[in-house]
């Protein structure tokens, strides 16, 4: 596998101007301008309603249609950047998607994983297509949707149909701390997961990963990364909800010491920074999100990918 040096450009579902207009494409080309990327994940949500909600929404208005998605994709080729095709889930309620469960054995009356995993299989087997028409180097079957990661029979199942229509590079994008959790790593091409480790756990983390990584012999990278521009969320980087006063200069801090790590550690074979917004913050010295748009941080990360690249 290549090295990736990538972000994640997120299509989410307040874009009103549209998925794939002018201002989308220009934010792809600043992103790419920006930071260096040689590799974008274009990620999108779909929504259940509740955590126990079977049936899951990939048609609203809150998704880029098809048309635009391939839009988007061509035009990350034409920007000469790879496309790893992320196709994400979350809870209408607010619920994170890692708290998706059901009972193991089921009840009449009682929602399920067969079903869950029915609507499921529709949703990620449409993209597969996509990904396969539009050539996609890679393709994400899911995103931290740790309390179903046990239903293994169920993700063998999805890996076989999408390897049916997708013939290219397939991972699963497993949360942080949860990479021994997967056992069915071995059906699949590559292991990643969400690496919001705290700025003075990395050593310890990158060393738990990479006995999973041996025991699977399969590349490794990191499909999320990255922290929120507030004062002490280095500390707990994976927290959205956190609040502290803005600070940028941490952001950038963080961004250096992982990059260190990493190269430490040559089993991790990239990282992808979340995220990259279509729709940019008018004024990014306010924003105190993890976007890294007119930030230092972004200074680091297309150092560290321009360096990457020579």
């Amino acid at each position: 596998m290549d090295r990736i040096n990538g972000f994640t450009f997120l299509m989410g579902k307040n874009e009103s101007q549209g998925f794939a207009d002018g201002k989308a494409k220009e934010s792809m080309r600043l992103m790419r301008e920006c930071t260096g990327s040689n590799m974008v994940t274009l990620a999108f949500i779909a929504y259940q309603d509740t955590a126990f909600s079977e049936e899951i929404d990939y048609t609203g208005s809150h998704m880029p249609t098809d048309a635009e998605l391939k839009e988007m994709i061509r035009y990350a080729h034409c920007l000469d950047m790879q496309v790893i095709l992320k196709p994400m889930v979350d809870c209408r309620d607010g619920i994170w998607r890692a708290r998706i469960d059901f009972f193991d054995i089921e009840e009449p009356c009682e929602t399920s994983w067969r079903g869950w995993f029915t609507h499921y299989n529709a949703y990620i087997t449409h993209y597969a297509a996509i990904a396969e028409e539009e050539q996609c180097e890679m393709l994400l079957i899911g995103c931290e949707l740790v309390q179903s990661e046990r239903k293994e029979f169920y993700w063998r199942k999805l890996i076989k149909e999408v390897r049916q229509i997708y013939k290219g590079v397939l991972s699963y994008n497993t949360d942080k701390y949860q990479e021994s959790h997967v056992k069915w790593w071995d059906a699949l091409d590559v292991i990643s997961s969400s690496g919001y480790y705290p700025i003075d756990a990395w050593d310890e983390n990158l060393q738990r990963i990479s006995k999973v990584v041996e025991q699977y012999k399969k590349p490794f990278y990191f499909a999320e990364c990255g922290m929120p521009c507030r004062t002490g969320a280095s500390f707990i980087p994976n927290d959205w909800t956190y609040e502290g006063s803005l600070n940028q200069q941490e952001q950038a801090d963080y961004y250096k010491t992982m990059f260190e790590k990493l190269q430490q550690y040559p089993f991790v074979q990239g990282q992808v920074g979340w995220a990259w917004y279509a729709i940019l913050p008018d004024d990014p010295t306010k924003d105190d999100d993890y976007s890294v748009y007119g930030k230092p941080a972004c200074d680091v990360i297309r150092r560290f990918y321009i360096e990457q690249q020579i």
